[in-house]
């Protein structure tokens, strides 16, 4: 087990072996109960130990570097519920830590990792960083407030000098060929649809008038009156 696969996570305690991450979290082996489970970044957050700085009256350490000079110092570890002895410890373990800005659970957490890193024989190194190593340190997570300040800096990529790549060739045909058909389109005036013309119905034959009766029954009196006389 390597120092930087180990990983603190908020709301649970003790200290985790990051074995795979995910999107949406990772899988860790916790080093207290060796139990292997999945834990959610959208619950917790996650600190790599290795990326952890303690503040100091001077420049900040890195984490690991508390934990060798405790390592080498050869006091022996306090109990963590008496305050008193644990300032004390560490006065004499790394008299140039900022008393006043790291907080005294603080201090009880640092002693408990290093017994627990202690109990697993885990050696206190930080691999050779590259810069590939370097940008996938971080797990996505905020630092624990009160023992670190702020990530280990990471180093900066360098600017590629590789020219900017031309536009696809594919895509350029494509544009120019779409353009004639444009312009062949905007020549071709638009045909408005021919109205179908209605071809109109001959006329109906005008009916002749017939006589209403009582102008024929006057005719037929008529022609019967001119008889007589004529006889």
């Amino acid at each position: 087990m390597e120092y930087n696969r180990i990983i603190a996570i908020t709301g649970l305690s003790g200290l985790f072996e990051l074995l795979s991450s995910k999107a949406d979290g990772a899988i860790v082996r916790s080093l207290e109960d060796n139990q292997t489970k999945f834990v959610s970044s959208r619950v917790h957050n996650f600190s790599h130990l290795e990326s952890i700085e303690v503040y100091t009256v001077r420049e900040n350490i890195n984490l690991v570097d508390l934990f060798k000079a405790i390592q080498t110092s050869g006091v022996a570890l306090p109990s963590d519920k008496d305050a008193g002895a644990v300032k004390a410890f560490f006065t004499k373990v790394y008299p140039d830590m900022d008393f006043d800005r790291i907080y005294n659970s603080d201090m009880k957490k640092m002693i408990k990792w290093y017994a627990l890193l202690s109990s697993h024989n885990i050696e206190f190194a930080l691999p050779a960083a590259t810069e590939e190593e370097a940008d996938e340190a971080e797990l996505g997570s905020d630092e624990d407030h009160s023992v670190a300040t702020a990530p280990a800096p990471k180093t900066k990529a360098k600017a590629s000098s590789a020219p900017a790549e031309a536009p696809a060739p594919a895509k350029a045909a494509a544009v120019k060929a779409e353009a004639p058909a444009k312009e062949e389109a905007a020549e071709k005036p638009k045909k408005k649809a021919a109205k179908p013309e209605v071809e109109e119905a001959p006329a109906a034959p005008k009916k002749k008038a017939t006589p209403a009766p009582k102008a024929a029954a006057a005719e037929d009196k008529k022609h019967a009156k001119k008889k007589k006389t004529g006889e």
